[in-house]
């Protein structure tokens, strides 16, 4: 993955940059584990949750599909009127300024977003409209191609993004991420110690749903259109010349913590 600043809440401009094709993001971004979201709603006092940064509402809808009432915050208009137009309710703000008008909740959650808020400020805005016992919920797709072309697109970015290094693999990037979301929860002193669990799962792409996916993610979403047709060129051709197809072995990262009843 293309390497971000080390307070990536701060990349404003790249943060709101994921809308802009709403429809692809919703088709090409992968999913997340049953298993995981059976955790947190088991680990969870009661139904309600709030998704941070809801996006389309990938992660909303497994949510409500295992009965919660999910509400999303969203700071990109353009997302929440896709989620919304999905049956989806969701206000636009920023969740750090959000007002949530006195309502309390179950659970709080963020897929692939919390990286985007203050981890501070955040996980203090998650105390505040948790009721006691409930949950934050911060989580993340590793995700990992075989060896051989994890290097190849490595490669690739190399070569054509000389100024955005990309390592083969993308899961130790996750890390500043996750070390970020566990200071900022024990920084408040409104939660128990943060747990971080693990979900393993696998995904096959084929080559065109590769790249469809790809410029849904980081600095993609920026590049220029002829630097992108090219970068999804070179990287089509390395799937090609693997047979057209690969399965990615995907690790779904979560930090958890439980809101104390002070």
């Amino acid at each position: 993955m293309p390497n971000l600043p080390s307070e990536p809440h701060r990349a404003r401009s790249l943060a709101e940059s994921f809308g802009v094709d709403p429809e692809r993001y919703d088709r090409a971004r992968p999913s997340y584990p049953g298993a995981m979201v059976d955790a947190i709603v088991a680990a969870s006092p009661g139904p309600d949750v709030v998704d941070v940064g809801i996006g389309t509402g990938i992660a909303a809808r497994l949510f409500r599909a295992a009965g919660c009432r999910v509400l999303g915050v969203e700071v990109d208009p353009r997302m929440a009127g896709w989620a919304r137009r999905h049956g989806l309710d969701v206000e636009v703000s920023a969740f750090e300024s959000w007002d949530p008008a006195g309502r309390v909740f179950d659970a709080v959650v963020a897929g692939q977003t919390w990286h985007w808020v203050d981890p501070v400020a955040g996980a203090a805005k998650a105390a505040d409209v948790l009721r006691p016992g409930g949950r934050l919920a911060a989580f993340w797709n590793a995700g990992q191609p075989p060896a051989d072309l994890a290097e190849a697109f490595a490669d690739v970015h190399r070569r054509l993004l000389p100024d955005l290094p990309t390592a083969p693999a993308p899961a130790p990037g996750y890390s500043s991420f996750t070390d970020l979301a566990v200071d900022g929860i024990r920084r408040t002193g409104r939660f128990g110690e943060p747990e971080e669990w693990r979900f393993t799962w696998e995904r096959a792409y084929t080559r065109d749903e590769w790249l469809d996916a790809l410029p849904t993610s980081g600095t993609h979403t920026l590049l220029p259109p002829d630097l992108l047709a090219e970068l999804l060129a070179e990287v089509g051709a390395v799937v090609d010349a693997a047979g057209g197809g690969f399965v990615v072995r995907y690790t779904t990262i979560v930090v958890t913590a439980a809101r104390t009843a002070g």
